[in-house]
């Protein structure tokens, strides 16, 4: 399918067993939270897999040699409220990572975002920008705020979702061919009148907060 060549499907065991765990309305908010983190870590290691490295001259133990290190950094944007839930995970493999926010809320007749936080590092466009969201749904969200932060003129964006439906993976793409999505689980299932993914776990939100 061309819509899904810019579309990186997570096939991991583990993933899909802490996805499971995630829909399972059993799991406790805490727990909701800690596997949201735990899969935006494994997720990280791949889709940080071209972070450019330099070589440096190090002093070890037994001699002096030069190793690799990061020669660029990263930027992660969360869509407040649920995508908080996210940042932590990555950045834990990469501490100086910095953090941008942009905070949307859905119209609840229309289905449609508008906005109502932005604030980006201000050399947001020195390296990838990742955008974090538990749910790409309708698409909505997540394709607002890929205009916002290409206005801010980052050119390398991609966009982590830990469930994608086919409605949201579509409109995101269709919109912004050159961005790249990562989802953990992909679900060719409708989306209810509140435009919530079937198939899924609900309001990531709530669930991170214990509001639901």
């Amino acid at each position: 399918m061309e819509i899904m060549k810019n579309v990186y499907v997570f096939d991991h065991p583990l993933i899909k067993h802490k996805i499971t765990k995630l829909c399972d309305k059993t799991t406790t908010s805490k727990d909701f939270s800690t596997i949201v983190s735990e899969i935006a870590t494994l997720m990280a290691y791949e889709v940080l897999r071209d972070l450019k490295t330099k070589n440096v001259m190090i002093d070890a133990p037994i001699s002096s040699f030069e190793s690799p290190v990061l020669d660029e950094n990263f930027t992660i944007v969360p869509i407040l409220r649920a995508g908080l839930g996210m940042v932590d995970g990555i950045r834990s493999l990469y501490p100086k990572a910095r953090v941008g926010h942009i905070g949307l809320y859905r119209d609840e007749e229309t289905l449609e975002p508008h906005t109502y936080y932005f604030k980006l590092p201000k050399d947001v466009a020195n390296g990838p920008v990742l955008i974090v969201d538990p749910a790409l749904a309708t698409g909505g969200s997540a394709a607002a705020a890929v205009k916002y932060i290409k206005d801010a003129g980052c050119k390398d964006i991609r966009l982590l979702c830990l469930i994608g439906a086919k409605e949201g993976i579509h409109r995101v793409v269709d919109q912004n061919p050159d961005v790249k999505v990562y989802v953990a689980k992909y679900e060719d299932a409708p989306l209810n009148e509140k435009g919530y993914i079937v198939t899924a776990f609900g309001d990531a939100g709530d669930r991170i907060m214990g509001t639901f």
